[in-house]
């Protein structure tokens, strides 16, 4: 059975950063497409960053050249560093894998393509 917990977040000021993590386990890491996704609080989920089982990454615009997906396969873990955090980072950031197939890259950050959902862990970011 996949399961993925997340971790790393917390509360920064403006132009902080934090890395968030996303331990998987059941599976291995790069055998399936994986995503970070926020969602704030009466809003939709927004796909932040994927990342492909060929390594190939993807970002909303809205974190382009400050956030940065990666992986470690020997630790099996899925990271987010967020650097040059603003206000409007302020979110609950979830980890999803899809454990079925391989997402498009052009799909990365769309949630429908994902099974396997972490719990969430808050990003707090003030001005």
């Amino acid at each position: 059975q996949v399961q993925l917990v997340d971790s790393g977040g917390g509360s920064v000021q403006a132009g902080g950063s934090l890395r968030l993590s996303c331990t998987a386990s059941g599976y291995t890491l790069r055998s399936y497409s994986m995503g970070w996704f926020r969602q704030a609080e009466g809003k939709e989920r927004e796909g932040v960053a994927g990342i492909d089982t060929d390594g190939s990454t993807r970002y909303t615009d809205s974190v382009k050249g400050r956030f940065t997906i990666s992986q470690d396969v020997a630790k099996n873990t899925l990271y987010l560093q967020m650097n040059n955090l603003k206000p409007e980072d302020t979110n609950m950031y979830y980890c999803a894998a899809n454990t079925r197939y391989r997402v498009s890259w052009y799909r990365l950050l769309i949630q429908a393509q994902y099974n396997s959902w972490g719990q969430g862990t808050q990003v707090t970011v003030s001005s």
